[in-house]
């Protein structure tokens, strides 16, 4: 008697399918580079600040509304980039539908080179793709993943959630170098700064190797070495600058 537990069999052309969908993403990548943005850019903003020799009250007001202008631009960008591509993404989909519904051969025809592409042979392409074909909302899906490169459930993302995590991940970098400022006095929330600023260069460059395939210390290094040479250039602009207006 056959074994008849468990979800059904495949068809071949489920089997095909997932050969060729190939799941994209780079979460991680933008999550570590938003908070870098953020970091580096107010660790440049308030080393320039000391070196122009301002108050604590002005480095930190400066350093917050430079927090919140860099966010919120960030937050826009990113709405607007996520919004134009949901649209372009969804004029793309219409097109490829109607071409599946009134051009079917030329669809299959082109569904058959994507097929061959992953290096199936060629009846077998031909069988698959007939198959997929007769079922047009998995037709669109293997032509929107494989021929479009577009996620048919995410279509570009998000635009709200896009705007809210780019405005947090900027802001959680951003503030590293001001919180020694709103908790300390003098000279130590300087050098706290600094040394919060170095420490966390030092971790994004440790997220950065998960994706640049550097080693970990050495992406670490040369994130925590770029950072502070360009901090020490904007404390040398400030310096300068300070010393010329006043």
């Amino acid at each position: 008697m056959p074994h008849t537990d468990g979800p059904p069999p495949k068809t071949f052309a489920a089997r095909v399918r997932r050969l060729i969908h190939r799941p994209t993403g780079n979460a991680l990548r933008a999550g570590v580079l938003g908070v870098n943005d953020g970091l580096v850019s107010s660790f440049c903003l308030v080393m320039g600040l000391e070196g122009a020799a301002a108050t604590q009250a002005a480095v930190v007001l400066a350093g917050l509304a430079g927090l919140i202008a860099g966010a919120s631009s960030m937050a826009l960008g990113e709405w607007l980039s996520v919004t134009n591509s949901r649209e372009m993404n969804n004029k793309r989909l219409r097109d490829m539908a109607h071409e599946i519904a009134n051009s079917p051969e030329t669809a299959r025809k082109r569904l058959v080179g994507v097929i061959l592409a992953k290096g199936v042979d060629a009846p077998s392409a031909e069988r698959a793709a007939s198959e997929i074909m007769r079922h047009p909302k998995s037709a669109l899906d293997t032509f929107a993943r494989d021929v479009l490169g577009i996620n048919p459930q995410e279509r570009g993302g998000n635009p709200l959630q896009a705007a809210v995590i780019s405005f947090v991940l900027f802001s959680s970098g951003a503030l590293v170098p001001l919180l020694p400022f709103l908790l300390g006095v003098g000279p130590l929330a300087q050098f706290a700064s600094m040394i919060a600023c170095l420490a966390a260069l030092g971790l994004v460059g440790l997220g950065t190797a998960s994706f640049n395939g550097r080693g970990g210390w050495f992406s670490a290094a040369r994130q925590m070495f770029i950072g502070g040479i360009a901090a020490a250039f904007t404390y040398g602009m400030g310096a300068l600058f300070g010393v010329s207006i006043s």
